[in-house]
């Protein structure tokens, strides 16, 4: 039997290897087992289950729905694709026990995944998934009196309420004009529905169904922005707006065609906040993000939390604390006010909103925070290796031993979630500290090197160095 194991944010595998009808099912049985155990689930709406647009993704839903069905619980089905983020506010708004969304987010076109959502209209916490976990080591598949399963719309509610948190009419009086890009993910139609029902100036491209996501990975970074970066230019838009297969990430391009990073757009969203905004709450980041969010939130006297990587334990401090915005590497961007969730459609509308309220395009907004809060550039190389060399990589990353990286001396080291190693590389004026972060993948034979620096050449000098490193056996 194949063994299942849980990520940040849930399982996911190959389609037909890993990823199976029978696996589905499995899991499904072992979400429905702790929902019995841990919350009401019986009466009322029960679960919520909705899906992406990849191979099966609506088959694979109606399995799980039809076995958490069969355990007792009420099942509300989507009727279409739809974003991950909808499936978890309608979970909230409607006092749901839990939701399910069929996805694998990022992923290359032949992987597909679970992800459990709570109660609460988030990701999982780390407690709930590991209760999941031990359901489903133990073959948990409850059966009983068979409930109703009802395919439902969730897109409406879940538009009504993004939209509630973006001034749509500031942002067409700018006129400023963008490119949508949904990536062929669960996303699409939803912008350009709400930009042409408020008369904002848009292109959009990749909104059709291609489970094969042509040439792409449906992740919003560099190289697969490349047909955004294009279309920014040809068509003169003031910025691109990209999410991910399954629309709760968020990428950027900016008007000249240079790409944004999530870090980028995290700091302008941050900066916005607490200038124009005001809101109340402390400031998260992952351990893998950029130390800019750090400098801008000291300006301002915000409390700066740092968590392990992953979505799921931001969630958590949303659950405990009054937290103004909280955001990962990966383009996961949420709001202790609205979910806590990451929402890559409502990071699109709420970008649209900082370029209209500070009537600069996207580039611009950019570059005034790199002269304010110094030059941060960032790099990520996923390294296909050998659980021998990933395991021996990071041995000697958390050896005292090491004390160098390539030309430059270790400064200090850090080990919340991988090994993170601190440079005394150049600053060039008040710019980024450099680090690079070594971070095996618990699931994949993978390695991820992470880079901060003062200049792209430094970022790139330190990758090579990293990957090096790692390499040498």
């Amino acid at each position: 039997m194949t063994q299942i194991k849980f990520g940040t944010d849930g399982w996911r595998g190959l389609i037909a290897d890993d990823f199976t009808f029978d696996n589905v099912r499995r899991v499904a049985g072992a979400i429905a087992s702790y929902v019995l155990k841990h919350e009401d689930a019986t009466r009322g709406i029960g679960v919520v289950v909705g899906y992406d647009t990849r191979f099966l993704s609506d088959r694979a839903a109606r399995a799980v729905a039809q076995v958490i069905a069969g355990a007792g619980i009420p099942v509300l089905l989507a009727n279409d694709y739809v974003p991950t983020p909808a499936v978890s506010y309608n979970v909230k708004k409607l006092g749901a026990a839990g939701g399910v969304m069929i996805t694998s987010s990022h992923n290359p076109w032949n992987w597909n995944g679970v992800k459990f959502k709570a109660k609460f209209g988030g990701s999982a916490t780390p407690a709930i998934m590991k209760s999941i976990e031990n359901e489903l080591d133990g073959g948990a598949m409850p059966s009983g009196r068979a409930a109703k399963i009802e395919e439902v719309d969730l897109k409406p509610a879940y538009v009504e309420a993004v939209t509630q948190f973006a001034d749509l009419d500031l942002i067409r009086r700018a006129n400023f004009k963008f490119t949508i890009d949904s990536m062929y993910g669960s996303g699409r139609g939803v912008l350009p529905k709400i930009f042409d029902a408020h008369g904002v100036r848009y292109v959009a491209i990749r909104q059709e169904v291609n489970p094969l996501f042509p040439g792409i990975n449906p992740e919003p970074i560099l190289p697969h922005v490349a047909l955004l970066q294009e279309t920014v230019v040809k068509e003169k838009c003031h910025a691109g707006l990209a999410i991910d297969g399954d629309a709760d990430r968020i990428g950027a391009v900016a008007e000249d065609g240079s790409f944004v990073d999530s870090h980028k757009c995290m700091a302008v969203l941050l900066n916005w906040l607490l200038v124009y905004k005001k809101w109340p709450g402390d400031v998260v980041r992952a351990f893998n993000t950029s130390g800019m969010i750090d400098r801008i939130a000291a300006k301002y006297g915000r409390k700066l939390r740092e968590t392990s990587i992953g979505f799921k334990y931001i969630a958590d401090l949303m659950m405990e604390h009054e937290i103004l915005i909280g955001g990962e590497e990966s383009g996961g961007i949420g709001y202790g006010r609205f979910l806590p969730e990451r929402d890559g459609i409502l990071n699109a509308l709420l970008l649209a909103n900082v370029m209209a309220e500070e009537k600069k395009p996207l580039g611009q907004l950019v570059a005034d925070l790199q002269r304010e809060f110094g030059a941060h550039y960032y790099g990520r190389r996923d390294l296909h290796i050998s659980d021998e060399i990933k395991n021996g990589a990071i041995r000697r990353a958390a050896d005292p031993q090491s004390k160098k990286l390539g030309a430059y001396p270790i400064l200090r080291k850090e080990d919340r979630d991988g090994v993170k190693f601190y440079l005394d590389a150049p600053k060039h004026g008040n710019g980024a500290d450099a680090w690079v972060l070594f971070r095996a993948s618990g699931t994949e034979r993978m390695l991820r090197c992470y880079v901060e620096a003062a200049t792209p050449e430094l970022v790139e000098e330190i990758l090579e160095a990293g990957e090096r490193f790692v390499r040498r056996g």
